[in-house]
Parts: structure tokens; C-alpha cells; sequence
């Protein structure tokens, strides 16, 4: 069993319900939901700006499943709660379900990055990261409360519990 963090985020529907919806379709699939961050509020960022805000979250899991496994569940979950797979990159989705870390793994898969590869980038991951745990190490020994001060300008609004 490793330990695990997932982003989540929506911005299409009832946000904070497809954001439940997609945590507890993890757990019906053998994953452990061990912590939930809160809800946070953000802009959309990358190439399509003009669309509705994102809620984001991030779970902490416990997970038998190798990384491309759970990579292949989360992609899986995510088209069972409505997202089209060929939507446009950084579009408007019901749900997005991205796997951050696996344990203390590096992969360079063409279908995987680990760490994420938008971790150091997007304040919006490092908030709800560091909300679960506060002396979070990524692969490479650098903190990522050392990395959420690079970005604090990008605006993230906590919105309160998961």
C-alpha cells in the first residue's frame, strides 16, 4: 500500500457535489480516502480563461494500485461522472481528477508524470497539499511549503469543508 495525493477540480454543474461524487467513487473502488482537503476557489488558468471558476480539492490516499493503475481509475471515474475524454485542454470539465504524488516516486511515463508536473506552478494544488500535510517533501528532498511562496500571487479563495 502506498500513500498517495490526488488533485481535484471542477467547474461545470454542482461542483462540490461532483467533487464528492468523484471521492466516493474512489473509495467504492478499493482506494482509502484517508484526508480531505477543504474546498478552495480559483480562476481558470492555462489556455482557456474565459469559463466558470474551479472548485479544487485534494485527497490524501491509500492505494494497492501502481501508478498507472490509479492513473487508469481516475480517468476512468472521471468519464463515469461526465467528462468527455476528447474535451479541450484546460476546458470547462465536470471533474478532473489529476494523481500528484505516489509515495516518494518518480516516473516519466508518456501517459504520467510523478510528481505532476504542474505541482511548483499552480497555488491552487500547493494550498489544499499543504493543508493535508504542512511538511510535505516532494521526490528530490524540496518542500513544498517552499513552493507555494512562489505563487502567491495567483488568487485561491478556501471556501471551507471538503
Amino acid at each position: 500500500m502506498s500513500t498517495a495525493y490526488l488533485g481535484l477540480g471542477s467547474n461545470v454543474g454542482d461542483r462540490a457535489a461532483n467533487l464528492r461524487a468523484a471521492a466516493e467513487a474512489l473509495e467504492a473502488n478499493g482506494v482509502e480516502v484517508v484526508a480531505r482537503a477543504s474546498l478552495y476557489e480559483t480562476a481558470p488558468q492555462g489556455e482557456v480563461l474565459d469559463q466558470p471558476d474551479f472548485l479544487n480539492s485534494a485527497l490524501r490516499i491509500r492505494t494497492g494500485l501502481a501508478p498507472l493503475e490509479l492513473l487508469d481509475l481516475c480517468k476512468r471515474i472521471e468519464r463515469e461522472l461526465g467528462r468527455d475524454p476528447s474535451g479541450r485542454r484546460h476546458g470547462p470539465r465536470p471533474i478532473d481528477i489529476d494523481v500528484l504524488l505516489v509515495g516518494d516516486r518518480t516516473l516519466a511515463h508518456e501517459r504520467l508524470t510523478l510528481p505532476h508536473p504542474e505541482i511548483a506552478s499552480r497555488r491552487f494544488v500547493l494550498e489544499p497539499l499543504l493543508e493535508l500535510d504542512p511538511d510535505l517533501t516532494l521526490p528530490g528532498g524540496t518542500h513544498a511549503a517552499r513552493l507555494a511562496s512562489a505563487v502567491r500571487d495567483q488568487p485561491v479563495t478556501r471556501l471551507g469543508d471538503f
